[in-house]
This record gives C-alpha cells, sequence and structure tokens, in this order.
C-alpha cells in the first residue's frame, strides 16, 4: 500500500485495464458456443440496456471523486476529504437504486420495445427476466465504482487495479460455468442459462467491493499517516462538496454521452450511405456491424493504454493544477503524450499486420471484415490521444473547451461520412473506409487543436515528445518490415482458429523482441520511464544483474 509516480499509476492501471479487456474477449468464444445465436441476442439485450443505466448511474462521479479527493488531500483538508468520499457514497448508492427500480419496473416495456413484433425468437418474458436479473449490478457497481475514485486520488493504484481484473475474472467465472452447468448438466432453459451469466456482473462486483473494503479497512491508518495535514483547515459545508462532486462529474458525463453519440454516427449514415451507392445488404451490414461493435471490441485492447493512462493522470494533474505548478501538468501531460506513442503505435500497427489471424481468432474468417480491420485499428491511436487529452483540460477544468471540441468533432464527423464515402467511391477506394477515414481526420484535428492551445495558455513544450514519437515510428516501422519478411516463408493469411493463434503469438513475439531491442538501443524506453523505473523492471526479469 503506497501513492504510486504517474507512470508508475498509468503502468499499473493499464496492465489491469488489457487484462480486463482480454478476459473480456477470449470467455466470448466459449461462451457463445454453450448458448448459440438466440443466447447471445438475449445476453446482449440485457446487457446493451444495463450499459446505458451504468452510464447513467456512474458515469462521472468516480471520476470526480478521485479529483476531489486528490486537490483536498493535496490542500491537506482531511475532514474535507472524507466528507467528500461520504457524500459521493451517498449519492451513487441513492442514484443505483433509483435505476434498479426503473429496471425492474419497466423491464416489461422496455423488452417489448426491444423485440417489437419479431416471432419464433426469444420471448418477452424471457427478456423480461434477464433485465431484471442484471438490474442487480446497479446496486453494487456504482459504489464500488466510487471507493476505486478514493484511491486512485489518493495515488494508490494497485487496489482497485486488482480489484478490476477480481470483479472480470469472477463475472467471467460465473458467466462460462453458470450458462455450462445450467444447460448442459441441470437440462434448464436458455433463459435460465443466460440470467445466470448476466447475473455474474452482481457477483463480480460484490466479490471486488468485498475485496476494496477489506484493504481500506487494514491500510486506513497508513493512509492517512501518509497524507498532508493542514496547519487550518476551513469548514467546508456538505453542501458546498456536493455541489462540487456534480460540477466536476458533469462534464464527464457528458464526455461519456458525447463520446457514446459520436460512435452513433456511423450507424445512422453507413448503411444509407452504402446502399444509395449501390452497395449489397451482406456488404453493407457487415461494413456496419465491424465498424460499429466487433472492431471496436478489438480496438478497446489498444484503447486500454489510454484509459489506464487517464486513470492515474486525472489525480495528477489535478494535484498539479490546484498548486498552479504548470511545470508540473506540462511534465505529466508530456508524459503521458510520450507513454502513448510508445505503446499504442506499435500496437495497432501491428494488429493491423495481424488483421487476419486475430480476426480468425475472436470472429472466424471474413475476407471483407478483415479488410475493414485491418484500417480501422489504426484509429485506436487517434481515438486514444483524443481521449486522454479531452479528460486531461476536463480535469483542468476546461470544461467549455472540451464541450466545444467534443460538439465540434461530432458535427463535423456527422457532416462529412457521407461526402467521404461517396469521395472514397468515385476514386476507386472502397467507400466502407469513409467512416474510418472521418474519424481519423476529425479526432486528429480534436488532438492537434487541444495541442495548441495548451501551448499557448499553460506553455507546454512538445519538443521531446515529437522527436520521441518519431523515433517510434520509425522502430515500428522496421519491425513492419522484418514481419513483412517473415510473411513471405509463414503466411499470416490463415483460416483455421488454432493455426491462427499459434500465427499471432509467433509473430507477436517476434515483433515485440524486435521492438523492445531497437526501443532499448535508441534509449526511447529510458526517455519515458526513466532509467530506475527501467532498472527495476530489467532486474525483475533477470535480464540486468541486482
Amino acid at each position: 500500500m503506497k501513492k504510486n509516480t504517474f507512470l508508475e499509476g498509468a503502468m499499473i492501471a493499464t496492465i489491469g485495464i488489457i487484462l480486463c479487456k482480454i478476459i473480456g474477449l477470449v470467455y466470448v468464444i466459449p461462451f457463445y458456443a454453450i448458448i448459440g445465436t438466440q443466447g447471445g441476442a438475449l445476453y446482449s439485450y440485457a446487457y446493451s440496456i444495463y450499459a446505458i443505466f451504468l452510464s447513467l448511474s456512474n458515469s462521472g462521479i468516480p471520476v470526480a471523486v478521485s479529483k476531489v479527493i486528490s486537490e483536498y488531500n493535496t490542500l491537506g483538508y482531511v475532514k474535507a476529504k472524507e466528507r467528500a468520499f461520504q457524500m459521493a457514497s451517498l449519492v451513487i448508492i441513492g442514484l443505483g437504486i433509483f435505476f434498479f427500480l426503473v429496471l425492474v419496473i419497466f423491464a416489461p416495456t422496455i423488452a417489448s420495445i426491444i423485440l417489437g413484433d419479431i416471432q419464433g425468437g426469444n420471448t418477452l418474458e424471457g427478456v423480461t427476466l434477464v433485465i431484471r436479473i442484471v438490474a442487480t449490478a446497479l446496486l453494487i457497481v456504482p459504489i464500488e465504482s466510487v471507493t476505486q475514485g478514493y484511491f486512485q486520488g489518493h495515488k494508490i493504484m494497485v487496489p482497485p487495479t486488482m480489484a478490476n481484473v477480481i470483479e472480470q475474472l469472477v463475472r467471467v467465472i460465473v458467466i462460462v460455468a453458470g450458462s455450462f452447468v445450467a444447460l448442459q448438466v441441470f437440462h434448464l432453459s436458455l433463459e435460465t442459462a443466460v440470467g445466470i451469466a448476466v447475473f455474474g456482473a452482481t457477483i463480480g462486483c460484490l466479490v471486488a467491493y468485498f475485496y476494496l473494503l477489506r484493504v481500506l479497512k487494514k491500510n486506513k491508518k497508513k493512509i492517512e499517516e501518509t497524507a498532508l495535514v493542514a496547519s487550518h483547515e476551513p469548514r467546508i459545508s456538505r453542501k458546498t462538496i456536493l455541489k462540487k462532486i456534480i460540477y466536476y462529474a458533469l462534464p464527464f458525463v457528458m464526455i461519456d454521452v458525447m463520446n457514446s453519440a459520436y460512435g452513433m454516427v456511423d450507424t445512422l449514415t453507413v448503411v444509407s450511405g452504402l446502399t444509395d451507392l449501390g452497395y449489397d445488404a451482406v456488404t453493407t451490414e457487415t461494413a456496419i456491424g465491424v465498424i460499429a461493435t466487433w472492431a471496436t471490441k478489438l480496438n478497446m485492447i489498444v484503447a486500454s493504454i489510454a484509459l489506464g493512462i487517464t486513470v492515474s493522470l486525472i489525480p495528477n494533474i489535478a494535484s498539479s493544477y490546484v498548486k498552479k505548478n504548470w511545470k508540473g501538468v506540462s511534465r505529466k501531460m508530456n508524459q503521458a503524450l510520450q507513454a502513448l506513442s510508445l505503446t499504442t503505435i506499435p500496437m495497432a500497427f501491428g494488429l493491423s499486420f495481424l488483421a487476419a489471424p486475430v480476426w480468425v481468432i475472436f470472429y472466424g474468417y471474413n475476407a471483407l471484415s478483415i479488410d475493414i480491420f485491418r484500417l480501422y485499428i489504426i484509429q485506436a491511436i487517434t481515438f486514444s490521444f483524443y481521449t486522454t487529452l479531452v479528460n486531461l483540460i476536463q480535469t483542468m477544468n476546461r470544461t467549455k473547451l472540451g464541450m466545444g471540441i467534443l460538439g465540434g468533432s461530432f458535427i463535423v464527423k456527422y457532416l462529412l461520412n457521407v461526402p467521404i464515402m461517396r469521395l472514397c467511391y468515385s476514386i476507386g477506394i472502397p467507400a466502407y473506409y469513409g467512416p474510418i477515414f472521418t474519424t481519423l481526420l476529425t479526432q486528429s484535428i480534436s488532438v492537434l487543436l487541444i495541442l495548441i492551445i495548451m501551448r499557448i495558455d499553460y506553455q507546454v513544450a512538445y519538443r521531446k515528445t515529437i522527436v520521441l514519437t518519431m523515433k517510434v515510428l520509425l522502430i515500428t516501422g522496421v519491425m513492419i518490415g522484418i514481419l513483412s519478411i517473415m510473411n513471405l516463408f509463414v503466411p499470416v493469411a490463415v483460416q483455421s482458429r488454432w493455426i491462427a493463434i499459434l500465427i499471432t503469438i509467433l509473430y507477436a513475439g517476434v515483433g515485440a523482441v524486435i521492438y523492445c531491442i531497437l526501443g532499448y538501443r535508441h534509449r526511447v524506453f529510458q526517455e519515458v520511464f526513466g532509467n530506475d523505473i527501467l532498472d527495476r523492471i530489467l532486474k525483475k526479469l533477470h535480464l540486468k544483474k541486482a
């Protein structure tokens, strides 16, 4: 139990998030084999509705708690810090209960809207049942998230990261084992099996919450001993604290909503745009499926790095900002950008090169889907920078700027999606690349605008970051070049899932070794992580003498 530096915290959070995403991807293979297409649809119905209500009850407040606690902790306001945690807990428990009741009461109505007039598939009763079961998670997830925010506000990253991994592991075990036992051992109904699966969210979160409570109880004194204590702490009322939490939380909620709306643009425009250009239904529906759903899941492996960096960045930037330490803001911002360059660029280009075997592993062989994913994964780079920087400026109370950039990129994306599809079609490029080009363009412009504004307003210098990014691009290019030569002898274009797994492991291993050796020799890793952290990692891996 110790405070983590920004980069340590980012590494810990990122590793945890990537582990969770990988676990969340891998379980899909056995789970869908157990429950089939109809069961998968039933599971998706419950989770799509649950995700919306989870965002409404949970989005923003845990991040706000992390930020408020970091601010009060930096100022040494111990009583205000604890009062903020209590107030946030009460608010989020109330929201969780409210949205739980809404889901339980209106589950039949929601189920009816989802199913419409469809016949021969899932029943109204079945959808209602699974929605009500998954709603129970709303009683636990919010308070567990706020508790994570309490740790993160103290710059303690290991317990919340462990909680996420524990939650995901327990959830996946319940999903796979529960559905298998229900259907194959006890021969229960499909609705019951899926009901057990969605209840995994509640059980997983409950276990993770008890873990956090145990860690907090055991280490409460240590946390208090390491905290600063102001010589004179002003009396800050509960009302003032509540206003601050809501003020901080609302923009993050808006960011979440705007990002969801941003993704909805493709759903609203791709099908009609491709149909107008003469593409058949199979191509059109495959394209929107890849762009809106399936490729996004794989992109999250790369985007998890941005999420991990953001989790660590928010309390660290809040701490520097409240002290008006602009050098600290500049240093931490550049560390975040450098860490993103170092990791997302090689991962995205590596996944693009391995598009065929990676897609086959998770979804089976489909030439069109692989073709789209090969380009789509590159936007994970711009998305990572875009998400991190938007959250950064929000942490610095630049709410109007954040909302303006989000709103502007949304409008540009909406206006350009169809025209760029038409432009691609007219010059002989597949029109389904259009939405990807639009996203790359709008996110890149947004990133550039934020960087320019931070340079003007806070004198943030990027020279070292630009040089490092150029080195990363060159090293990545060499890595892809060597892998391309390998491809002449061991082709990556395969259709068998087991062979695809072997090919992916082989190429990922070779690529990682090449990148790490070149990165170390050209001092890229040393520049980002520093010699101390790197030496500790090498010693633990027994690659350097203690």
